[in-house]
């Protein structure tokens, strides 16, 4: 079956043939003749099989092969990554129509975006917050909306962005054409699509006798020690015939550590991580995409915006957070039809939150192996080449520091001013440090200074006196006269 049979217009279905996109998968096969009709539709499939164009090339089809100016589409997306990722796809298969497509999020200047709708872009890509900031100021109009589309909306009711969705939803006419797809559907999301759909048909395009893992993807859980997992990192990056590879972290610190580590070994690593600015972020993955890189590391915030078919390893540094994070993490490889392969590792204080992945996927794996960067089964799983180590190249000594490669009484004597007597600071505390000596008296501050002018080198001048505390009113410690017999 090609797009041409499911009503997919010649000009739209010949700019995906360029690109070597010909076959329509299940979830594609089931939407599209549905939404060419106007139908609302809510699309569950797995992360990775085509969801974009479900609801993409209706959505160009539906604007007509000349449209006017002004916004006539919506596409709501949860992330900044996704957002990029799903223009380019809108615009691959817009490529032969005159149809623009303008990305709508935040980190970014406002100029720009503005400057496309004000050209009178047709169909709009965004994130909630910023599109309810240029709605508010009137820069976006939603009134003349015909298509609106939710993609990853579980993702959306994750990050709080349910009100936000809601508000756009009001800003559109009552007639629109909906459609929400979403790799898992939890009944929030589900409550409002009832709300604000027009009847709409569930699709499920899973097979039935498929778990919910994709089965083209091999999974393999360790339980390693923390301070090893670099070292193990490091060996499976060797495996034969690895490709593309995406390690998740938990926290934008062990990220940006991880990044560090891995090209200090000798790898070509880059990230995306929260901490990042959004011109740094697409940088990175651009050299990712691209090949320049060919290991990404993220956090979360990029677990849904990776569409790299070439993606052959993902390896989780933590445990995810549930079974949703879980399959959107590895669903990063496996893509396309293409097989991939996904390894998670297990600390000895996630054993609780794995043994709940384990039983909400069947996954069969409520023991991971314990396993070291030594442990022979891990070259044997992952077709590691006997005697890999988890370091391409040695790390570099650092040059010593010419003070320190100095002779110790070199250094002595620079420290002290010289070769000759103490420096007239040091002897000037030396003078200071006898005034705060017990028991001194005025008269023996006098013969001092004395002293000190018939040569002795110290300074001329007598040292200030200073008043003594005492503790209740005592003599001091050395049998002075009371407060009252002093003068003070």
């Amino acid at each position: 079956m090609t797009f041409t049979d499911l009503g997919v217009e010649a000009d739209i279905a010949d700019a995906l043939a360029a690109k070597g996109i010909t076959e329509p998968f299940p979830i594609q096969q089931q939407t599209i003749p549905l939404a060419l009709t106007g139908q609302d539709i809510i699309g569950q499939a797995k992360t990775g099989t085509g969801k974009t164009f479900g609801f993409g090339l209706p959505l160009i089809q539906k604007l007509g092969a000349t449209p006017g100016p002004g916004v006539k589409a919506l596409i709501v997306v949860p992330t900044r990554e996704l957002c990029v990722q799903v223009t380019e796809d809108i615009e691959l298969a817009a490529s032969n129509r005159p149809t623009t497509v303008v990305s709508i999020y935040g980190g970014k200047a406002y100029e720009g975006q503005i400057d496309q709708l004000k050209a009178g872009a047709q169909i709009v890509v965004g994130t909630p917050g910023r599109l309810l900031d240029l709605a508010g100021q009137r820069l976006l109009n939603l009134a003349d909306v015909e298509v609106m589309v939710l993609d990853e909306a579980d993702k959306m009711l994750d990050l709080g962005f349910l009100s936000d969705i809601e508000k756009l939803f009001a800003q559109t006419k009552p007639t629109r054409h909906t459609m929400l797809f979403s790799a898992t559907m939890p009944g929030p999301i589900v409550a409002l699509a009832r709300r604000f759909m027009n009847r709409p048909i569930h699709i499920r395009a899973t097979d039935p006798d498929e778990g919910l893992t994709q089965a083209n993807i091999k999974h393999i859980v360790y339980r390693a020690h923390a301070l090893d997992k670099d070292e193990v990192i490091g060996r499976i990056l060797q495996a034969e015939g690895r490709g593309k590879t995406v390690v998740f972290t938990r926290t934008k610190r062990a990220a940006a550590k991880l990044v560090e580590e891995l090209n200090d070994r000798g790898y070509s690593a880059g990230a995306v991580h929260g901490d990042m600015t959004q011109e740094a972020r697409e940088r990175s993955m651009a050299a990712f995409k691209a090949g320049k890189k060919d290991i990404l590391i993220a956090t979360d915030v990029a677990a849904r915006g990776i569409d790299v078919n070439d993606v052959t390893h993902v390896i989780n540094h933590t445990v995810p957070d549930d079974h949703d994070a879980y399959l959107h993490r590895v669903g990063r490889t496996g893509r396309a039809g293409k097989t991939g392969i996904a390894v998670t590792f297990v600390d000895w204080a996630d054993m609780h939150k794995w043994a709940l992945i384990n039983r909400a996927l069947d996954m069969g794996q409520p023991e991971p192996v314990e396993t070291y960067s030594s442990s022979p089964h891990l070259y044997a799983d992952l077709n590691i080449p006997e005697g890999s180590k988890g370091r391409l190249k040695a790390t570099p000594i650092p040059k010593v520091e010419k003070e320190a490669s100095r002779p110790p009484r070199e250094r002595t004597r620079r420290r002290s001013g010289g070769s000759g007597g103490g420096s007239a600071s040091d002897n000037t505390r030396d003078a200071r440090g006898g005034d705060r000596a017990e028991g001194a008296s005025s008269a023996s501050d006098a013969n001092r200074a004395s002293t000190a002018t018939a040569g002795s080198g110290e300074p001329s001048a007598a040292p200030r006196k200073r008043r003594r505390r005492r503790r209740g009113g005592s003599g001091s410690a050395t049998g002075a006269a009371p407060a009252a017999s002093s003068g003070e």
